[in-house]
């Protein structure tokens, strides 16, 4: 009898070890078939791709031990994970900001130029949207990236962040209300911003007073992100007059050493520095009317590791 029960237990072995296989198989190509969307939420409500990395890394662990067959709506399930990982380490990362050395900026993505085709995704990953989004709440900012970036249903939501669907209805609009009231007003094509980015970097370069006097809005707004490891702003500098003046000091400019080239970044035109043929910064722009309102510089090497190849975002 107990010989009987060993070969029967070393027989379902191998099947049992099959079965896991498979599971695990299927598992793994509906997270690779979802994870661009994945990465995306994580990354919108974070502003870090080293902390969304962290979180699908995360969701896959937990996404890799659920029962398949149980799930209904896979892509909602897997966001909802996703989200509720990426609320937990937006808490921390807010708890790291408070001893940032300077001003913290999201972390750059070196993008592919279709982003720019989806007017939608590309504003909702740029640099200016994201330090609007970094005024919200943890839950404000999940509901209105899931909602206005993804257009997830009030009771999706409200599955992926623990409120009642009415609930976050009103946190939908008061979201919708604080990012009104930051957002760039009116729309900029692709071409506006690499115009102005353009006029912008040659005053740079030059060191020209008069003309970075007439690219820049008379609020704009300067940030350098050094992370306490490169030199940089320790602090923001407003008006046209200021920003102009440490522009034309020389916050950064082309020499023998120097190289900039424009690319995408975060789904639109933007700036890479290298020095030495090594990245020193990017440079992205936030334009309103023709006119630089926002100039964002990231020099925190630590921020820099997505500008060595594409990071594809998707909706």
């Amino acid at each position: 009898m107990s010989q009987r029960s060993e070969r029967t237990t070393d027989a379902a072995g191998p099947l049992e070890r099959a079965d896991q296989a498979d599971s695990v198989d299927s598992a793994t190509e509906v997270f690779v078939a979802h994870r661009n969307l994945l990465f995306t939420v994580a990354y919108e409500m974070l502003g870090s791709a080293a902390d969304a990395e962290d979180v699908l890394q995360e969701t896959w662990l937990r996404w890799v031990g659920v029962d398949l067959a149980t799930v209904r709506e896979q892509r909602a399930y897997l966001v909802r994970i996703v989200t509720r990982q990426a609320l937990d380490r937006l808490r921390a990362l807010g708890r790291r900001k408070e001893s940032y050395v300077g001003p913290w900026l999201p972390e750059p993505l070196l993008t592919a130029p279709d982003v720019a085709e989806d007017v939608e995704l590309a504003e909702s990953v740029s640099m200016a949207m994201l330090l609007v989004l970094e005024t919200l709440q943890p839950i404000e900012r999940a509901v209105f990236v899931l909602r206005e970036v993804f257009d997830l249903a009030y009771d999706e939501i409200a599955d992926a962040v623990g409120k009642t669907p009415a609930a976050v209805r009103q946190i939908a609009y008061r979201a919708r209300a604080r990012v009104a009231a930051r957002r760039p007003r009116g729309g900029v094509s692709p071409a506006e911003t690499r115009a102005a980015l353009g006029a912008f970097q040659r005053a740079v370069e030059t060191g020209d007073l008069r003309r970075l006097l007439d690219i820049l809005a008379p609020d704009v707004v300067a940030l350098s992100d050094g992370g306490g490891i490169k030199h940089a702003l320790l602090r923001p500098i407003v008006g046209a007059e200021k920003v102009a003046r440490l522009l034309a000091a020389g916050w950064w400019k082309r020499d023998a050493e120097r190289t900039v080239e424009l690319v995408q970044i975060n789904g639109g035109p933007g700036l890479l520095v290298r020095v030495g043929g090594e990245i020193d910064g990017v440079v992205a722009v936030r334009v309103e009317s023709g006119y630089v309102t926002g100039a964002y510089h990231v020099r925190n090497p630590d921020k820099l590791s997505r500008m060595e190849r594409e990071t594809v975002v998707s909706r």
